[in-house]
């Protein structure tokens, strides 16, 4: 089991940031201990969509930044990369960096982004249900992956964190096939644990400064919470983040099929925590999705059977467009993985009989006018 370190940060200045980073990893065996000089090494981000630093969807750059200054004094090269939603090509990239902070940061630290957008297919026996995989270039063109997540609540995974992050080597619209294939949370979930063995990152880093709650990944609100975690574990560091903010473990299916295979326990009491007062900064009241609270669904109909799938399909949580604040971009329809959106009159229409309830619309719409609703039939046993 390794180790997960947990440090107190306040906000987001440079020279707190910069402590609270180094102090954090050396309290799990210092920067040397996992990168060595001569590395390039990918610093992948969350850089989920468009969307600025303040608004807590993305990891923040100064994180990236003093992350990136670290490696650079164990005289290795970073580059920051991830592939985020929608189209993965140079100009797509070019406006995330741009939104996201991680230019600014890039030109003023001297610090290399990845415009590298060739992908490949690649080879996973060890994987339970993904044997093979495509993902980014970069990643065989560097010799180590830190993981720099965010701490953030989710409309499908309930909470996303390192090994979560991790899906964004996938690229693009690849996505796409992946929701598809694997429509189950728990196969989508065992998956995810296998994009994460694949890439065996050296070091998992998490921006807990300011987390998001509520409608995350992308429509939830900052919530500040005064952490930065490290790990050499994606896996153990969810366990304490989860846990941080209040989330029972049992409830991260990420959790749960890493525990399955041996890479983590899902008890805090069994991992070895260093670093600042883990009582004095969890947080008891951390709001999550409200159609993840628990309910009908998950006391008397959750499974396989067909009236499990009835009932999940036509009183389930749906996803319900906003039309006052939709802007008729078409995000929602061109990420859709069934392909189960239309536009009429710049409008989208969503064929929720079709709908694999993956909530990538929601996810990637740029406006935050896709909501995830329950029915008024689940309201009722609630």
């Amino acid at each position: 089991m390794a180790a997960v370190s947990i440090v107190k940060c306040e906000d987001y200045s440079q020279d707190k940031v910069y402590s609270a980073l180094k102090r954090s990893i050396d309290l799990i065996g210092g920067i040397d201990k996992y990168i060595k000089p001569g590395m390039k090494v990918l610093l992948k981000c969350n850089l989920l969509m468009k969307k600025k630093p303040e608004q807590a969807a993305t990891t923040h750059p100064e994180v990236v930044a003093a992350l990136g200054r670290l490696v650079k004094e164990a005289g290795a090269h970073p580059i920051i990369g991830d592939s985020p939603g929608g189209l993965y090509n140079v100009s797509a990239l070019r406006g995330v960096y741009r939104a996201c902070g991680m230019e600014d940061i890039a030109i003023r630290d001297g610090l290399d982004l990845n415009y590298n957008v060739d992908t490949e297919d690649v080879s996973h026996p060890e994987g339970q249900i993904l044997k093979n995989l495509k993902v980014i270039k970069i990643l065989s063109q560097v010799d180590a992956v830190i993981s720099v997540c965010k701490l953030k609540t989710h409309g499908l995974t309930l909470y996303t964190g390192a090994v979560k992050n991790l899906f964004g080597v996938i690229p693009g619209t690849a996505k796409a096939e992946y929701h598809l294939r694997m429509r189950k949370m728990e196969d989508f979930s065992e998956a995810l644990v296998d994009i994460a063995s694949y890439v065996k990152p050296s070091l998992s880093i998490m921006d807990a400064i300011v987390g998001m709650e509520g409608d995350g990944p992308s429509a939830g609100q900052p919530r500040e919470i005064g952490a930065i975690i490290a790990s050499q574990s994606p896996y153990e560091l969810d366990v304490v983040a989860a846990s941080l903010v209040g989330i029972d473990t049992k409830r991260v299916y990420t959790i749960q099929k890493a525990r399955e295979r041996g890479f983590c326990s899902d008890q805090l009491e069994d991992i070895k925590l260093y670093g600042d007062s883990f009582q004095e900064l969890y947080i008891s009241d951390y709001k999550i999705p409200v159609h993840k609270k628990k309910g009908f669904v998950e006391k008397y109909v959750s499974g396989d059977s067909r009236i499990a799938s009835f009932v999940r399909s036509n009183f389930g949580p749906r996803p319900v467009v906003n039309y006052k604040g939709c802007i008729g971009c078409g995000d929602c329809a061109r990420n859709c993985p069934p392909k189960v959106i239309s536009m009429e009159d710049k409008k989208p229409l969503i064929d929720l009989k079709k709908c694999i309830r993956c909530y990538c619309c929601q996810e990637l719409c740029p406006k935050e006018t896709i909501v995830i609703k329950q029915s008024w039939l689940f309201r009722v046993f609630k």
